[in-house]
Parts: structure tokens; C-alpha cells; sequence
């Protein structure tokens, strides 16, 4: 008899249980549909370290999670401009690097990152053999990056500090210029040199004229993320499903390019008029990672907060990130995880 009493109480329990789930499946599938309506405006920039973005809305990998959802890109030309445009609430999403995202965060923009994207290589190329270090360089020479306060900028100084004990010693050689624009002031040597990302970094080591006097590696002293992905709170507190979808296409974005480059090249070929061949290989080259895991973040805030970009650095990953990088990182209680130890 006390069998019986048990398993009906199982199935009982079992009843309930299906029940609510049924409930909680209506209720999400009313949420969906209620969240696929949703407008999405999504920033990014320009170069292969955005590739997860461009292939995100070349194979429309958002429509996917929300078919009826309307997904506007924007390019924008500098981390700066995309600041300005989400101090302005225009945009719900953007691609950047880590300098422009402190700087904003450290203005009172509420934003948070959903992922990292990527980490590859930079650095310092030039056409003057005698300029083997950031110390060659003379009183007149200019080194072309996209802009001041930007993540080349940040190495720039990182590697002054160390050498020179001046964060800003070489921030007067500095000529802010887009990276297509430098790409062509290095060739016509007009510049001394350019901090330079891919995909024009791989173009002009590849001239047997040009050599690398830096990389972002040696300035950085270890492995960093170059590339996240931010969102608002606002949208992220408003429309957690549109959020869910586009981490979702993230993901799927950087499993293709990782799992399927020669696909991926195929898509990426024409957007930058280079071979495929040649964006296979740029796209695997040494040291290029796209990935969702943040690395080196929080000492690159420490870098700025000292540099005097911002007034106050975060001492923890959940400080300036969404619940899924702190629920992916994970917390190893004593010493810290590997990834953890990462961050800095």
C-alpha cells in the first residue's frame, strides 16, 4: 500500500511539474513572439577583427532566432563616433574595442558587455629599417592609429611606459587616420609608420619592404581581447529574448569562422576586395582568435584609469559585464581560474 501512496504521489508530482512547464512554455512563446517584433540597431566598424559582425548580417543569423525581428547595421568609422551614437541612445548593440567602452562607461553611458569577439594581431609596421623600437623613432615622425584614446593608441602607451617611464612621451608623433587612409600614407611614405590592424596589418607585412617593430603582444606583455560586443542596459532589461538571439548569433557566427574559414572567406572576399585565399589566410593567421572569452580586460582599465582616460577602474568582470560572460567565466573560490587570472 505504501508503494502505491508513493508512486501516486510521483505522479502527482510528475503532473505538476508538465503542467507548469506547459505554462512556462506558453509564456515564453508569447514572449517570442511578443520580442520578434523587435527593432535591433547594431554598430560596427570596419576590419577582419569585425568579421563575426559582418558574417552575423551577411547569412542574416539573427533572422534566425527572430525571423520577424528588423536588424539595422550601421558602420561607423571609430569607437569614438560609436560612443556618440550610443550617448544618444541610436544604438542598442555595438562592436569596439576596450578603450572607447571604458571611456564611455566612464561618462555615465549605461552599457555592459554581451561577449568578447576577438583578439589577433597589431602592430607597429614601417618601411625604415632603422626603426626597430618606438625609441628610433626622431622628433618628427609620425606614427599613423585610428584615433587617440583608441586600442593601438593604449599599446602605443603601454609600450611608452615602459620604455620611456612616460605613458605619453610618443602621443605628440601621433596623426589619427582611418586605417585604409594609413595603409596608403605608409606605402607613399608619408608616415614613419602605422599601428596597424588586420586586415591592412597582413597587406603590408606581406610588402617585403615593411617590417614589424612592435606588436600589440610585446606592448600588451601577454594575450588580450581586442574586440567585444556591448549592449545598452535598457535594451538588454527590456527585450531579454532579442538580447538572447543576438549572443545566440554571435556564437554561431565565430563556431563558423572557426569551424568553416574557407566558407567564411568566400563571404568576406568581396566585402574587402581581397582574395579569398588571402582572407583564409589572414583569417587563420598566427594568434588570431575570435572567441566569446574576454581576455586581459580589467588591465587595460587599470592601464587608462593610470593614463588618466578614466576615473575609476572595475575590479571585477561583473562589474561591466552581462550575466552570461560572468555565468561562462565561472568563479574558483581561492586561487583564481585561468581565466580569471586573464583579465589582468
Amino acid at each position: 500500500m505504501n508503494r502505491i501512496v508513493k508512486w501516486s504521489a510521483y505522479l502527482l508530482i510528475f503532473i505538476m511539474i508538465f503542467s507548469f512547464s506547459g505554462c512556462k512554455v506558453n509564456k515564453t512563446e508569447t514572449s517570442n513572439e511578443v520580442h520578434d517584433q523587435v527593432t535591433v540597431r547594431i554598430a560596427t566598424q570596419y576590419g577582419l577583427q569585425y568579421a563575426p559582425a559582418q558574417i552575423m548580417e551577411k547569412k542574416k543569423i539573427i533572422n534566425k532566432y527572430m525571423p520577424n525581428a528588423k536588424i539595422v547595421w550601421q558602420t561607423f568609422p571609430s569607437g569614438g563616433a560609436i560612443n556618440e551614437a550610443l550617448a544618444a541612445d541610436k544604438v542598442d548593440f555595438a562592436f569596439m574595442g576596450p578603450p572607447p567602452f571604458f571611456i564611455s562607461r566612464d561618462k555615465g553611458v549605461k552599457i555592459k558587455l554581451v561577449s568578447s569577439v576577438q583578439g589577433g594581431p597589431n602592430g607597429i609596421i614601417t618601411y625604415r629599417p632603422d626603426i626597430k623600437s618606438i625609441t628610433d623613432l626622431k622628433d618628427n615622425d609620425k606614427i599613423a592609429l585610428p584615433a587617440l584614446g583608441s586600442t593601438q593608441h593604449i599599446f602605443l602607451q603601454m609600450e611608452s611606459k615602459k620604455l620611456l617611464n612616460d605613458p605619453h612621451a610618443m602621443d605628440d608623433k601621433v596623426l589619427s587616420m582611418s586605417h585604409p587612409d594609413a595603409m596608403n600614407a605608409l606605402t607613399n611614405k608619408q608616415v614613419a609608420a602605422h599601428f596597424a590592424s588586420a586586415p591592412y596589418y597582413f597587406e603590408e607585412l606581406n610588402n617585403p619592404e615593411m617590417h614589424e617593430s612592435l606588436t600589440s603582444k610585446e606592448a600588451f606583455g601577454g594575450e588580450f581581447t581586442h574586440i567585444f560586443l556591448v549592449a545598452t542596459e535598457k535594451f538588454h532589461d527590456k527585450n531579454p529574448m532579442a538580447y538572447a538571439a543576438v549572443y545566440q548569433a554571435l556564437n554561431q557566427a565565430i563556431t563558423t569562422i572557426n569551424e568553416q574559414p574557407k566558407e567564411v572567406s568566400k563571404i568576406l572576399a568581396p566585402i574587402y576586395n581581397i582574395s579569398k585565399d588571402k582572407i583564409l589566410e589572414y583569417i587563420t593567421w598566427k594568434d588570431t582568435n575570435y572567441s566569446s572569452t574576454p581576455y586581459g580586460l580589467l588591465k587595460i582599465a587599470a592601464f587608462m584609469k593610470e593614463a588618466g582616460y578614466i576615473n575609476k577602474a572595475p575590479s571585477k568582470i561583473s562589474d561591466i559585464a552581462f550575466e552570461n560572460i560572468t555565468a561562462q567565466m565561472g568563479k574558483k573560490n581561492g586561487e583564481k581560474t585561468y581565466i580569471e587570472k586573464m583579465q589582468y
